[in-house]
């Protein structure tokens, strides 16, 4: 292994160490204030949920410019592209949000699983011990099931901006009518995966409405 391997892992791994601490002080600072692992937990899912809306307006929107460049009957191409250029970096950094704040989700309920757990060894009742068991097992379940879907959705986004991106990127070097006939030709095959991506992102936010209304029952 060379040396520069050696420090660049050094450092990747000192950055998480550093980013783990930051959270872990984080979650101390904001529990003197009374708000508890749990708390942050559905805010981040709210906020996840929050993104995933977004994310999914600006891939309709997105859709919906490429099918007025495709459709083109004639003007400033140039003007078209730099639009079709825009929708495609707001998808890109829409895409990029979804995928920060489900790792914030991840994050903090990693944080507040573990406590749970070491926290039940602490129980000197032992119904109230079996009681608090069987909410983290739930709590915890459903919170896979949330994350699985959530994740499932942010993996078909990038499968989409590849896409997007390579059509912009064509239209940039040819800004002529053949360029649009080759966008025609692909046209069918991004609006079918931006359907598929919807739907995905809006069945991942029902699981986000679920979990925090079972959050907030609790």
């Amino acid at each position: 292994m060379t040396t520069l391997r050696v420090l660049c892992m050094t450092v990747a791994a000192m950055s998480l160490l550093t980013l783990s601490g930051c959270e872990t002080m984080y979650f101390k600072s904001m529990e003197k204030v009374g708000i508890h692992k749990r708390d942050i937990l559905v805010d981040r899912v709210e906020e996840a949920r929050d993104a995933q809306t977004e994310g999914k307006e600006q891939f309709r929107s997105a859709l919906e410019e490429f099918s007025h460049v495709v459709n083109f009957k004639g003007g400033d191409l140039e003007k078209t592209y730099n639009t079709l250029n825009d929708e495609y970096e707001d998808a890109e950094e829409a895409a990029q949000e979804v995928k920060d704040r489900i790792n914030a989700v991840e994050s903090v309920a990693e944080a507040l699983f573990s406590e749970w757990r070491d926290e039940i060894t602490q129980y000197s009742s032992a119904k109230l011990k079996r009681s608090s068991e069987t909410r983290l097992r739930n709590t915890r379940k459903k919170y896979r099931q949330m994350l699985a879907t959530m994740r499932k959705a942010e993996s078909k986004m990038q499968p989409v901006l590849s896409a997007f991106k390579d059509q912009v990127l064509y239209l940039k070097h040819n800004l002529n009518a053949r360029a649009i006939t080759s966008l025609q030709q692909e046209f069918g095959s991004i609006k079918t995966n931006i359907a598929v991506l919807i739907k995905e992102m809006e069945k991942s936010i029902n699981e986000a409405e679920a979990f925090i209304q079972t959050m907030e029952q609790q």
